[in-house]
């Protein structure tokens, strides 16, 4: 099965993932996406695979949330997708694409999901 993961190997959750994956026999392709982040054509199609806007993906953990202003409610999903695009840290993660699906998966076991269809 082709299956690609965006990566932080600083992330538990990530690295849980990863490690299941590598349990279950599959070798993924790695994307760290801090180092090769998503362009804006293949984040907004990961985002339209997972039925997600903008702002699901935007991690509001740390202090770049907050002094960028993304909880203003009244930003748009471009001015929020622009924001993950100058700020790749701010997406959650990690995001595995499988043939089944995409997938956010927080927590790490919501990857199944897209494993078995």
């Amino acid at each position: 099965m082709n299956i690609t993961i965006y990566h932080n190997p600083a992330c538990g959750t990530s690295r849980n993932t990863l490690h299941y994956l590598r349990d279950q026999g599959h070798e993924p392709t790695v994307i760290e996406y801090l180092k090769t982040p998503p362009d804006r054509a293949t984040l907004k199609s990961l985002l339209q695979r997972m039925s997600m806007k903008p702002g699901a993906l935007i991690r509001r953990r740390g202090d770049l949330y907050t002094s960028l202003g993304l909880d203003n409610p009244s930003l748009t999903d471009d001015q929020l997708l622009d924001a993950l695009l100058a700020h790749p840290v701010l997406m959650e993660r990690p995001i595995v694409v499988t043939p089944n699906g995409v997938r956010l998966c927080r927590p790490w076991e919501t990857v199944k999901d897209v494993l078995t269809g």
